[in-house]
């Protein structure tokens, strides 16, 4: 029998009458002859409250602790969804990550899967029964409970699927696919029959929000088919897949956008060797996030250097900066939590030259200035003023022939 892994957003169970239409979506596929394991999130808004919970009790709380709290939220859920399934007449029953078990790394809050054993899993399958799996949960080593992070409910999924060999990861939404760009900046989007593993990691990797990074790069390693579809419509998703699937290689497939990075700027750092090392070392040991990085060198010796952190790390990069202070022997440190990186993305840019310069061109034009450039193989990002997120979004979707000839539906998109 083929298997299946649905996993379901927090959208999606947001409440008892969403759980119940979950709980026919699951049955349906059951009916059809399929084996199928089902990973839920929290409920729309509890991972949010619950986060803020610790957060007003000290932002800078021990994460350990963190991960007990905000892990609970999709306890609830996979209980509530296997009542609901067995109130329907299919056999179900909810696990932990602990109880597969999900093995992880002691990194907590964005804690990474070193293993999982699905042996248990495909014996409760093999029994007639439907494992409901809480994502974005995990366990160390020693046995502590961890987190994977914010849409770790994608990597829970994917990595499942990969453990007991699935035929396909579907990813049910609030959207019905993966677009062009979002929709609610740009109305004319196109949704997108297949996307590639590179891509799809590229776009999540720089602000689209379908799809969880990781998660994607694991599906990638393993082979992993995704599909990204609706739970509230009954129409074709997206499916992420192997490039050598895509017929047309667009030179660009899609512009994203990220307002979740701050920028930080070392004033008058020592220009000799090590320095680097030393910074992004130290960021490291504190599990923060380095993404853009831009080195200007000085006449007197040294230097400035500007990078990218996440903003919700931007009090912990604080700290690892502070340090490091007599290391570095910088003068200040700047911040500035108020910028967007805006992206294009596109596997058709390894056969295509000129891409940086029509989307520099496109956005000069409209007077919005680049504050850093970062490029990859097939993406090239700039980080802007935030004020100017949507107007680049729009320039660049039409600058690069992505605009499509009708709207989407209300709700749908990237």
């Amino acid at each position: 029998m083929p298997k299946i892994v649905m996993k379901f957003g927090g959208t999606s169970v947001a409440d008892l009458d969403r759980i119940r239409n979950v709980a026919r979506l699951v049955k349906k596929q059951r009916d059809a002859g399929n084996e199928v394991a089902v990973v839920v999130s929290a409920m729309s808004g509890t991972t949010n409250h619950l986060v803020k919970l610790c957060n007003d009790l000290n932002p800078l709380h021990d994460t350990a602790e963190y991960d007990v709290v905000v892990a609970t939220g999709e306890q609830v859920t996979i209980g509530l969804l296997a009542i609901a399934l067995q109130s329907l007449g299919t056999p179900a029953r909810s696990w932990q990550g602990w109880q597969i078990p999900i093995l992880s790394d002691d990194a907590h809050s964005k804690a990474r899967v070193d293993s999982i054993d699905g042996q248990k899993l495909l014996a409760a399958m093999a029994r007639g029964e439907t494992p409901i799996i809480a994502g974005f949960q995990g366990v160390s080593a020693d046995g502590r409970v961890t987190t994977l992070g914010r849409g770790g409910s994608d990597l829970s999924a994917v990595a499942i699927a990969a453990a007991i060999k699935a035929d396909r990861c579907d990813i049910y939404t609030d959207v019905d696919g993966i677009y062009t760009t979002d929709p609610r900046v740009v109305p004319r989007a196109r949704k997108l029959e297949k996307i590639s593993f590179e891509e799809m990691l590229e776009l999540a990797s720089v602000g689209a929000k379908v799809l969880q990074t990781r998660s994607v790069e694991m599906a990638m390693k393993h082979g992993v088919r995704i599909q990204v579809l609706s739970s509230f419509a009954d129409k074709p998703g997206s499916l992420v897949v192997g490039e050598d699937e895509i017929v047309e290689k667009l030179v660009v497939s899609g512009v994203a956008y990220s307002v979740d990075d701050a920028k930080v700027t070392l004033r008058r750092v020592a220009d000799r060797p090590g320095v680097a090392a030393i910074l992004f070392g130290r960021l490291a040991e504190a599990h923060v996030n380095v993404d853009m990085i831009v080195q200007n060198l000085g006449a007197d010796g040294t230097t400035d250097m500007t990078f990218t952190v996440g903003r919700g790390d931007l009090a912990q990069a604080r700290v690892a900066l502070e340090d490091v202070r007599e290391a570095l022997g910088y003068q200040e440190v700047l911040t500035d939590p108020a910028v967007a990186k805006i992206s294009v993305v596109g596997i058709g840019m390894r056969s295509h030259a000129g891409v940086a310069a029509r989307m520099f061109k496109a956005l000069s034009e409209r007077n919005i200035n680049i504050q850093v450039i970062s490029t990859s193989e097939i993406k090239v990002s700039v980080l802007v003023a935030a004020e100017y997120k949507e107007l680049a979004v729009r320039a660049l979707h039409t600058c690069f022939g992505l605009d499509g000839d009708e709207p989407p539906a209300a709700g749908e998109g990237q």
